[in-house]
């Protein structure tokens, strides 16, 4: 008896996951998850791999003619500037059981590099092939489970200079973009022990991000402190933010990380009603007691609070008033000189 092909059932089988892309060979990994391994992952990148994982290696063109006639649930996407509680909103949003969370699938970030590259000699691909690539990973994402009401792909944080061509590619796609305010997301930075490394690595492509948006290069990334990094991260991200709003409206729902975690209830049923999800009755009245807001959303096994996080934002503020100081005044010169970074300050 011939055994059935690796990609049967794909259009229609979410839990056939696309894991990884190979744009030099053409190909994705997909790989077989659960639904309680979706719930449980904090991540989709490669931290979700075991000995056990089953998977195969599939060329675009195939998947893509598979997913002709697929299922199409609606797709939405929580963008956020890093460390502003997308994580926690994603799994309280699991919580109304209408919901297949995608939590930072690894193709998306490989999407937002590629599209760098778009119209360079030393792209990989041309634009025509990236948006045929883009939508065939939409049309991945969009295969939900029968009885959720949409998919909740979490981006990545740095992904979320994708985030207008992924409205624009899903046209009933809608968004949430958490963010913090300046000084406490610089607190909340550079109280992480892995801080230098993650800001030195990624800011490469936020400084050519703020040079593209501002007209200059914000400065050179050897010569700025770490304050001014975790300031240069911010402003990108508040950028990218503030750009999505101007032209995406009403598609876009900004919420502040601080003011959801004054209210829970109120924050969290605004954003189920921009979703469009039909959740249960009394699901937002009973989250301030939900274990997702007692335990750190990336690492359930640990606990955390919103009074915990208090607690580090006050030793991070104590520990590094300089850098935190430096990365203000860092903002505050760029405010100066240009219009868009003054508006975001204020």
């Amino acid at each position: 008896m011939s055994q059935p092909h690796p990609l049967a059932g794909l259009a229609v089988d979410s839990t056939l996951f696309a894991q990884k892309l190979e744009p030099l060979r053409e190909t994705m990994l997909l790989i077989r998850m659960s639904r309680e391994a979706f719930r449980e992952a904090s991540f989709l990148d490669d931290r979700i791999l075991t000995p056990q994982t089953r998977g195969v290696w599939a060329r675009h063109d195939d998947v893509a003619a598979r997913l002709a006639g697929a299922a199409a649930k609606p797709l939405h996407f929580i963008f956020h500037a890093g460390h502003a509680g997308s994580t926690l909103v994603s799994r309280l949003l699991d919580e109304t059981g209408c919901v297949q969370p995608l939590r930072e699938p690894p193709p998306l970030r490989q999407l937002a590099e590629l599209q760098d590259g778009l119209g360079r000699p030393e792209s990989l691909v041309s634009e025509a092939q990236w948006a045929v690539w883009l939508a065939t990973q939409i049309a991945l994402w969009r295969r939900g489970w029968p009885e959720c009401d949409a998919v909740i792909l979490k981006a990545t944080s740095s992904a979320a200079r994708l985030a207008a061509r992924l409205l624009d590619a899903a046209p009933d796609a809608r968004a949430i973009h958490l963010t913090l305010a300046c000084e406490p997301y610089l607190a909340t930075l550079l109280a992480g022990a892995n801080t230098p490394i993650d800001l030195r690595g990624m800011g490469g492509e936020r400084i050519r991000r703020l040079t593209a948006y501002l007209g200059e290069a914000p400065g050179a990334l050897h010569a700025l402190s770490l304050g001014e990094l975790a300031a240069m991260t911010w402003l990108a991200e508040r950028l990218t933010q503030a750009r999505l709003a101007a032209t995406h409206g009403a598609r876009l729902r900004v919420v502040d990380f601080d003011a959801l975690l004054a209210d829970p209830p109120g924050e969290m049923a605004a954003i189920a009603v921009h979703f469009g999800l039909a959740a249960p009755p009394g699901w937002a009245e009973r989250l301030p007691h939900s274990r997702a807001l007692a335990t750190y959303s990336k690492a359930p096994e640990h606990p955390y609070s919103p009074a915990l996080r208090a607690q580090i934002l006050a030793e991070a503020r104590a520990a590094h008033a300089a850098q935190i100081r430096a990365g203000l005044a860092w903002l505050e010169r760029l405010g100066a000189r240009h219009r868009e970074v003054a508006a975001v300050l204020g």
